[in-house]
């Protein structure tokens, strides 16, 4: 029997609604197990090649050299094996990943980090300009994100990730000391960002996953009714990752506030790109803390913020809450310590730079930066829509996710990686999207994006046989109903990434 054959019994099985089908289909799962084991090998196997491509081209260390190469030889590798990687994102051929990417933009922030390679905001005595810097941008994201006036606060962040974590942190920490909760539950809609389910295994919380209407945007209704007086916080994202669409946050941020819940907007993707629409003219919903019901926020400088990547910020209405983040140790024999986010000594150099783009760039740079963003993304929207075997999923700015019902978009992705192009796969529909950043506007590359999508899908047509490289993946995890078999399979990879 096929492993196809066997997952698809074994999902029957479990789909049953009676407890001796159930216990017959787990019973299978070793038989299973070790047949979806072989095929998870043979596609690491595969993959290996293409994650570990310097393998016999450069020197690879398992331990330590005896006595330390010389600096320009070490210098002279890692820039060719940098220049192997650039052209690709600097060509524009990469979904998201770098945002600005210009030379000139590049030096400068480098030049920045220079300056300020030694400094560690954990010693604000030592370097106080770290605390000028970080300060000052949380300051400027705040005023840009309607929190001017309204005793908007935050810190500065290692990413959206971590943005995330603190923000959640914070929730579960209010909600077990003031409502004595002892297991505070996230809202958050499907299409929410995955670091929220991180946070909540970090932090012992419960997420609650809420379905989305057919726009992919949150169903509110669902959202209320999803609410319990064990909820510490409902979440809204602005734009979501998968399909760049913005959640209904103004309804949903004032169902949290009647219910008394806090609510978070992840404007990670959107932060630095949605107040520049809405001056352009674009039609953009409320989402940020002009809306009373918004309680936090996050945004990542690290993406439309045009810094080096490393900063997000994190924001919160009031200092009271912002406090439940920090951490501090009264008792420790190593002195009285505290920290404001998860780590404690931080890479200052990357507040500095962070600091640096955001003054260089200012308001008309942050304007125009958007504008020729989201016409870039009008037109590659407009030239998917006519290609008649895709379809576009929702109604995006500038985050252009496609489906389709007559081709495996997945071999379709797996062609425009073979045509140079980086996309992202998406799942729950079976999706690729591509997020706009200032690169696609270069002259061409939406042009050269639309040519090659539309050569991807009539080859994809005339080849039905061929299987891919990362179309065997998603057809996999499409395939097994114990999801757990899913996760083991992207832990393989993740050991593979590691390995020497």
């Amino acid at each position: 029997m096929t492993l196809r054959g066997s997952v698809e019994r074994l999902a029957a099985r479990l789909r049953s609604n009676t407890t001796g089908a159930v216990e017959r289909g787990l019973k299978a799962v070793p038989f299973v197990r070790e047949r979806i084991d072989r095929e998870e090998d043979k596609l690491i196997a595969q993959l290996e090649r293409s994650v570990k491509p310097y393998r016999g081209r450069t020197d690879t260390y398992a331990r330590l050299p005896h006595g330390g190469r010389d600096h320009e030889e070490v210098l002279h590798e890692m820039a060719e094996l940098a220049a192997l990687e650039e052209s690709r994102w600097r060509d524009g051929l990469v979904s998201g990943a770098v945002y600005h990417g210009d030379a000139e933009h590049i030096d400068f922030l480098n030049r920045v980090y220079a300056l300020h390679s030694q400094v560690n905001p954990l010693h604000a005595d030592l370097w106080p300009s770290a605390s000028k810097y970080e300060a000052e941008i949380v300051a400027m994201t705040a005023a840009m994100l309607g929190g001017e006036g309204r005793d908007v606060c935050g810190t500065v962040t290692s990413g959206g990730t971590e943005s995330i974590l603190l923000a959640m942190k914070a929730y579960r920490d209010r909600a077990r000391i003031e409502r004595r909760i002892r297991r505070p539950e996230i809202v958050a809609p499907a299409t929410a960002h995955v670091a929220f389910d991180k946070a909540a295994q970090c932090f012992a919380m419960r997420m609650v996953r809420v379905p989305v209407d057919p726009d992919f945007r949150a169903d509110v209704a669902a959202t209320a009714e999803a609410i319990t007086p064990n909820t510490a916080v409902v979440v809204g994202s602005a734009p979501t990752f998968p399909h760049g669409v913005i959640d209904p946050i103004e309804r949903l941020s004032e169902v949290a506030r009647r219910r008394g819940v806090g609510f978070h907007t992840d404007a990670c993707l959107g932060g630095f790109v949605l107040p520049w629409a809405r001056d352009l003219g674009y039609d953009v919903p409320g989402f940020d803390f002009h809306l009373p019901g918004v309680t936090s926020m996050s945004a990542d400088t690290h993406k439309y913020g045009y810094a080096s990547r490393g900063t997000s910020v994190v924001l919160y209405r009031g200092a009271e809450l912002r406090r439940w983040q920090y951490f501090t140790a009264t008792e420790w024999p190593g002195g009285l310590y505290f920290s404001p986010t998860l780590a404690g000594s931080r890479p200052g150099a990357l507040s500095a730079a962070c600091w640096a783009a955001m003054v260089v760039t200012g308001v008309e740079g942050y304007r125009e930066a958007t504008r020729r963003i989201l016409e870039t993304g009008a037109e590659i929207r407009r030239g998917v829509e006519q290609i008649p075997e895709l379809r576009v999923l929702g109604d995006p700015l500038w985050i252009v996710a496609f489906a389709s019902d007559r081709v495996d978009v997945y071999r379709v992705m797996d062609r425009m990686s073979a045509l140079g192009w980086n996309l992202n796969g998406l799942q729950k529909p079976p999706a690729v999207h591509l997020c706009v950043t200032l690169r696609h506007t270069q002259p061409d590359v939406a042009e050269r994006f639309l040519s090659d999508l539309r050569d991807a899908v009539a080859y994809v047509q005339a080849h039905p046989g061929e299987k891919g490289t990362m179309a065997p993946v998603y057809g996999l995890a499409a395939r097994i109903p114990l999801r757990g078999f899913v996760g083991d399979l992207l832990k393989k990879y993740i050991d593979l990434l590691y390995r020497v």
